[in-house]
């Protein structure tokens, strides 16, 4: 792969299915329609919207594990890893065993994530508290075990959902910092946000969503002061 160089391409890309809407109704629910934008080698690219406005939906599909029912999603060969809180962890097994889990299901073998359990644990600065079961753990602790082994698994595509917002000031300070480095790579990073000083800083060009479409794409900085002025915003 070389810079710049296309890696996944949203085309027209639509997601539908049916929820219950009484006793006996049901109704069709859109949470995304024709969505379309690329993504590049090496660039940082922030979705930014209300709640419940699609964007963590349209991670799910870029990292394949929501199926998209319109449209077309094509990787051209990178190796993703969608980084989100509460998804592929399992309450009663350890941090550990739970890294392991996690590492194989990013496409690691156990192996090497065995190999890489002692920088896992030193990043995370878990501790002990590796071998206690996941139920225990706090919010920010789960942010520090989740980010560790997604950066471990070192992905062309590193899909990262409202994470560097949670957990002590440690960690955000070392997540950010990590970020930064893999920013200055030849990493893509895609990032669900709604910290507007973080989008700023680490983000080359913004995805707009609102409402299940994109109503923007564009460089940081003039879309942000858009998405200000925009009164659902306020």
């Amino acid at each position: 792969m070389t810079a710049h160089e296309t890696l996944i391409t949203l085309q027209n890309v639509s997601l539908s299915y049916t929820v219950r809407a009484g006793m006996f109704k049901w109704s069709k629910h859109t949470p995304l329609k024709d969505i379309s934008f690329d993504l590049h080698r090496g660039e940082t690219v922030g979705i930014i919207g209300r709640n419940g406005a699609g964007k963590s939906t349209l991670l799910r599909l870029i990292a394949g594990i929501l199926e998209a029912d319109g449209g077309s999603i094509v990787n051209h060969g990178a190796r993703v890893s969608l980084l989100s809180l509460g998804v592929g962890f399992v309450p009663h097994l350890t941090g550990r065993q739970n890294a392991m889990l996690s590492g194989m299901l990013l496409g690691l073998h156990k192996d090497e994530i065995a190999q890489k359990m002692g920088a896992i644990i030193e990043f995370s600065g878990l501790g002990p508290f590796i071998d206690q079961p996941l139920h225990t753990y706090s919010s920010g602790m789960r942010a520090r075990l989740g980010f560790t082994v997604a950066i471990q698994v070192d992905p062309d595509v590193l899909l990262i959902d409202e994470v560097l917002g949670v957990g002590d000031e440690e960690f955000r300070t070392k997540s950010t910092a990590e970020m930064k480095r893999l920013i200055k790579s030849d990493k893509t990073v895609v990032l669900v946000s709604h910290n507007i000083p973080t989008v700023r800083e680490l983000c080359d060009r913004l995805v707009w969503i609102e409402n299940g479409q994109v109503k923007q794409i564009g460089p940081t900085e003039a879309l942000l002061q858009n998405y200000a002025a925009h009164p659902a915003v306020k």
